[in-house]
């Protein structure tokens, strides 16, 4: 395990990364003993059907913005993984971005339409990661409605590639392991690790070990298919009762509290693939910008922070 990671930066709108307090955020962060940091922010389409893409000037993050946290992480010695994601304004989950196949005259209407704006928004960001000397560029986000696409997706990274000179890794949603046909087409495999591993409530560091040995046997044969690294480019539990049972949940607000689980959801992982040499490492999810500042705060945080938690003092042992 070379990457030990974290995201940063993400649901924040225009100027949140140039704030004195995501400053002393993001100091906080890089305390940990990172040495990548994805950076992860917003862009929205209207709905999950809308086939634009266009920047909200009111709150999408600027350019600005990015090259300020971007060239923080660097003077710290983290590397980058510049990370840009399509929402959805109505509220529906990215993955639901779909179209028909054809239209009444056979062609791909709709999906043309939306690779068109999807590659210009990729594309700018793909120059800001070159000019910036971002290590990494992470090409799309749980697209799972998209990813049948198999010519537009190869087509996108070849216009890619001729902007931005370093690797390229997409982030399918896990489940997703057989659908992707295109995994050779870029230089690392990125899942949104959000697997089930506790079993029951307050599960045992043990017990969640013996799942993630599953996991691993199939993301191994991922990684001999294709003859590329997995990097687990969104993990994370939050400390609530139960959150391993659904780790990526974040709308059960009323569970009890739980540093246990969520330090034997990060201990249980790193254990079972730190020393995998298909493994590449954790963007761990994630570190706000607006971290709080002590210990009675962390209290009654039952969110996927880990400051001033259990699971923090298990990362600093795994990242030291």
């Amino acid at each position: 395990m070379w990457l030990k990671g974290f995201t940063y930066g993400w649901h924040c709108k225009r100027g949140a990364y140039r704030t004195e307090q995501a400053i002393k955020s993001q100091d906080l962060l890089f305390d940990l003993g990172i040495n990548w940091m994805a950076l992860a922010f917003s862009v929205e389409q209207k709905s999950f059907a809308s086939t634009e893409i266009y920047f909200d000037y009111r709150n999408t993050i600027t350019d600005k913005d990015i090259m300020f946290a971007i060239n923080r992480a660097h003077k710290r010695g983290v590397k980058v993984c510049l990370k840009p994601v399509i929402n959805c304004g109505d509220g529906m989950w990215r993955a639901l971005i779909d179209f028909p196949d054809a239209d009444m005259m056979g062609k791909d209407r709709y999906w043309n339409l939306w690779f068109e704006h999807y590659g210009a928004f990729l594309c700018h960001y793909a120059e800001i990661a070159e000019d910036t000397g971002c290590e990494m560029f992470c090409i799309g986000c749980e697209m799972s409605g998209t990813e049948r696409k198999d010519d537009h997706w190869r087509t996108l990274i070849k216009k890619i590639r001729s902007i931005y000179t370093g690797p390229i890794v997409y982030n399918m949603n896990h489940g997703r392991e057989d659908e992707v046909k295109w995994f050779d087409a870029v230089d690392f495999i990125g899942i949104s690790a959000y697997f089930k591993v506790g079993q029951v409530p307050q599960d045992t560091k043990e017990n969640m070990l013996e799942v993630w040995k599953h996991v691993g046997r199939q993301t191994q044969e991922l990684s001999e298919r294709y003859q590329k690294q997995i990097i687990f480019m969104e993990i994370g539990c939050r400390s609530a009762s139960g959150c391993a049972m659904m780790p990526w949940d974040f709308t059960y607000t009323e569970l009890e509290r739980s540093e246990e689980e969520q330090a034997n959801f990060y201990d249980s992982c790193l254990t079972a693939f730190a020393d995998k040499p298909w493994f590449a490492g954790s963007f761990w999810w994630d570190w706000s910008t607006e971290v709080y500042d002590t210990e009675e705060e962390a209290k009654r945080n039952t969110g996927f922070d880990i400051h001033l938690k259990q699971a923090e003092d298990v990362l600093r042992r795994w990242y030291s």
